[in-house]
């Protein structure tokens, strides 16, 4: 399935958590901290937000910000314009 977001929101896949440490130690789901960080798969019709942020950037995005929807089996995070807080380079 293919969704447009509209206006100022952008559509994020989140990035997968580590399931080892660099020691090699694997940490269970309890111990897992989540990243609020994911790519970019598609950004609304905002012309200003389509020169900031472009399909495949990654980006931060807040604890609680967007509404998490899955697509073909994929969780997804739909976020509003606000919702970014920074482009990681």
């Amino acid at each position: 399935m293919k969704i447009q977001p509209l206006d100022e929101r952008v559509l994020v896949k989140p990035l997968p958590e580590e399931e080892k440490t660099a020691s090699g130690l694997i940490i269970p789901d309890t111990a897992k901290e989540k990243k609020y960080q994911g790519t970019v798969v598609a950004v609304g019709t905002d012309k200003e937000l389509k020169d900031i942020v472009k399909v495949g950037d990654t980006v931060l995005y807040g604890r609680y910000a967007g509404d998490e929807i899955k697509l073909d089996g994929e969780e997804h995070i739909l976020l509003n314009r606000k919702d970014i807080l920074a482009i990681v380079k």
